[in-house]
């Protein structure tokens, strides 16, 4: 299973971290701290709790907690003094949650990729496509550069840009030769192959995706 916040991306079945599209190097225990605390995003962990499920069945101090903590700051970008992601619950713990001390998912207007059968949920800001396997919507073919293009999405609009590709971007048959506003129903094509822009029904700005046996991922429909 994948998970989605901010500009990073969780792989738990692969036990990788992804920051900005970048593999981000995390020892085994903090990666094991940042998964449970996504998977019971909905309430805080106590200290206790944590240590035993993260050393079960040996002893180990509050500095050693507080250490996988700062580690996971650090990968994914979060500040201790106003944390979005890892947050410390006073006299008691850590959750996980986006913003001020009460967890929740922000609503925003949600948008897709459909390319063939596949669905790929865009997040709030830069949307990679192209052949890279870290890119958010990945189409490994030989007409599709590496870095081909990229969707934004900021304050529920939707642009798509082309990023220097050596076979084009287009929309509608028109090259992408400056950002293109994008409307639900659009036709986007890189090198051969066409993608169709939707706007999705409400979701959460977290997202759940599941891994295809082929490495690539799609949403998980909740």
């Amino acid at each position: 299973m994948q998970i989605r916040f901010g500009a990073c991306r969780l792989d738990t079945d692969g036990r990788r971290l992804y920051r900005d599209h970048d593999q981000v190097h995390l020892t085994p225990k903090a990666f094991d701290l940042l998964a449970l605390l996504i998977e019971n995003r909905h309430k805080a962990l106590s200290k206790a709790e944590l240590k035993e499920k993260i050393w079960p069945g040996i002893f180990v101090s509050e500095d050693g907690l507080s250490r996988l903590v700062n580690e996971i700051r650090t990968a994914i970008g979060d500040d201790a003094r106003r944390p979005r992601w890892i947050r410390t619950v006073h006299g008691f713990g850590y959750a996980f949650a986006e913003g001020d001390a009460t967890p929740r998912h922000d609503v925003i207007r949600p948008f897709l990729l459909r390319w063939a059968s596949r669905e790929f949920l865009l997040a709030e800001g830069e949307n990679i496509i192209g052949r890279d396997p870290t890119a958010d919507v990945t189409i490994d073919a030989p007409i599709v550069s590496r870095r081909h293009a990229r969707i934004v999405i900021v304050d529920g609009h939707a642009r798509v840009e082309d990023l220097g590709s050596k076979n084009g971007t287009f929309v509608a048959d028109q090259r992408v030769d400056v950002p293109v506003t994008l409307r639900d129903g659009d036709q986007i094509r890189v090198g051969d192959h066409t993608l169709v822009f939707h706007e999705s029904s409400m979701l959460p700005t977290l997202t759940q995706e599941h891994s295809s046996e082929d490495g690539r991922h799609g949403p998980l429909r909740r």
